[in-house]
């Protein structure tokens, strides 16, 4: 049985509105940084893996390249696209993936 075009968007933005009020989700969050460090953090390639850092040094790490004290080749742009509260549930949610 097929969901009627309708029914189908006015779920999905039912969901999505719930899952926005419910706070950022870490493990969305999460996927962005597998794209570069790999799934949950372990990236086997050249670009570091992040899955053996306590969430404290994560945080701090992006709160660093966000604040530009930390030299980066992309990370500095990628860290300010978002808000503190974004970093530190992310880092929380990788630091916890050990």
């Amino acid at each position: 049985m097929r969901m009627p075009c309708t029914l189908l968007v006015l779920t999905f933005t039912f969901l999505s509105a719930s899952a926005y009020a419910a706070g950022p989700s870490a493990i969305l969050l999460a996927g962005t940084c597998a794209t570069c460090h790999g799934v949950d953090g372990r990236n086997t390639g050249s670009i570091p893996t992040i899955a053996t850092m306590d969430a404290t040094n994560l945080r701090d790490a992006l709160l660093a390249f966000k604040k530009d004290e930390r030299k980066g080749t992309i990370m500095n742009r990628i860290a300010k696209g978002y808000t503190d509260k974004e970093i530190e549930a992310v880092s929380r949610y990788l630091g916890s993936r050990k």
